[in-house]
């Protein structure tokens, strides 16, 4: 005889995530199978670097990231079948893909630099066949689990922290495989202008970021309470085009388009001062504490525009602080709305009881 959620002494909610909780333990057993099974073929019973080309370190980041993807995909779809978001059109189809990409980079640039700093540690030393189909094995089921989990409990705040994540892996990856070791004196955009690995990882990050940030453009502002349809349309087309920009930024290389390259990378700036300046306007609700949050960030911005206008700072400089300034007031900005959506939420249910 079946017994109802109700009835079985034990909330709906941890029925669920004890379900998720094992299904994707599921995934990594198979992840660790499969990629150790692969491991076998692949390096057979010799001997391997641990970072490099033909290494254990790279094998596991490629697997990693394959094993990611799909690992995200089903956590997706099985909340699909749950009935939660539904995947009904292209554009979420598109979402899905653009965040299984992302999770799936952000898997290989994590190892690839775990491999690559283990590497410093061990000079010269080499993996043998056994603890190579452990370690590959372990990476890919560790990185299937976590997708799954991030797919199943994915909402704006979340999605900040992989936006944040796989920036900064990525353009610490360019900065470390940099071909040029004095990059930095020219300014951040010349990691993309070579013909290498580097400038491939620096551009892929921010076009992939780019459209992250579109997708959390939508996730963002699907229920802002306290504002109007107009405004909450504002706020998502600002945050859109920020997201464009970025990824034009990745499209378009500093040394051959230069100008085109430096508009999109001065929209950004903008759009971002826009946002904090018309945001109370837009939604009336937001806290007051938050406010001079953007008004602070947007005045370092412009202060160190100005210090490199006068040749006191770098361009680098400006660049990195800029972008560390602007994506952190993206992710607290996720927050504070989630922070009001509680807080509405909770108002309403204390009114009606």
């Amino acid at each position: 005889m079946s017994t109802s959620p109700a009835s079985s002494g034990q909330p709906m909610s941890t029925r669920v995530n004890t379900a998720t909780e094992l299904t994707a333990m599921g995934l990594g057993a198979v992840a660790y199978t499969a990629v150790a099974g692969i491991a076998l073929l692949v390096f057979g019973f010799d001997d391997a670097p641990i970072a490099g080309e033909g290494s254990v370190g790279t094998y596991a980041a490629l697997a990693s990231a394959v094993a990611t993807m799909l690992a995200f995909a089903a956590g997706r779809y099985a909340l699909h079948l749950r009935g939660g978001p539904r995947i009904t059109g292209a554009l979420d189809v598109i979402d899905v893909a653009v965040l299984a990409l992302a999770h799936g980079v952000i898997a290989l640039l994590g190892w690839t630099l775990v491999a690559r700093i283990m590497a410093e540690s061990f000079i010269d030393a080499t993996v043998f066949w056994l603890p190579i189909l452990a370690l590959s094995g372990a990476a890919a089921a560790v990185s299937a689990y976590v997708a799954f989990l991030s797919a199943t409990h994915l909402d704006a705040q979340l999605l900040a922290v992989v936006l944040a994540t796989f920036l900064v892996l990525g353009i610490i990856a360019s900065m470390l495989t940099a071909s040029d070791p004095h990059w930095w004196e020219e300014n951040l955009s010349s990691l993309g202008i070579t013909s290498d690995l580097s400038a491939l990882a620096f551009n892929l990050t921010l076009i992939v970021a780019g459209f992250l940030l579109t997708v959390l453009a939508r996730y963002a502002t699907r229920a802002i309470p306290t504002a109007e349809d107009s405004s909450v349309g504002r706020v998502r087309l600002t945050l859109i085009v920020i997201g464009v920009f970025l990824g034009c930024v990745g499209i378009f290389k500093v040394d051959t388009q230069f100008w085109i390259h430096t508009a999109v990378a001065s929209g950004m700036a903008i759009a971002f001062a826009v946002l904090t300046i018309r945001l109370k306007a837009w939604i009336p609700g937001i806290s007051r504490a938050f406010l001079p949050v953007g008004w602070l960030f947007f005045g370092v911005i412009f202060v160190l525009a100005v210090m490199f206008a006068i040749g006191y700072y770098t361009l680098t400089a400006v660049e990195l602080v800029a972008g560390v300034l602007i994506f952190a007031w993206i992710i607290l900005f996720l927050r504070t709305v989630g922070a009001l959506d509680a807080d509405v939420g909770r108002d309403e249910a204390l009114a009606e009881s």
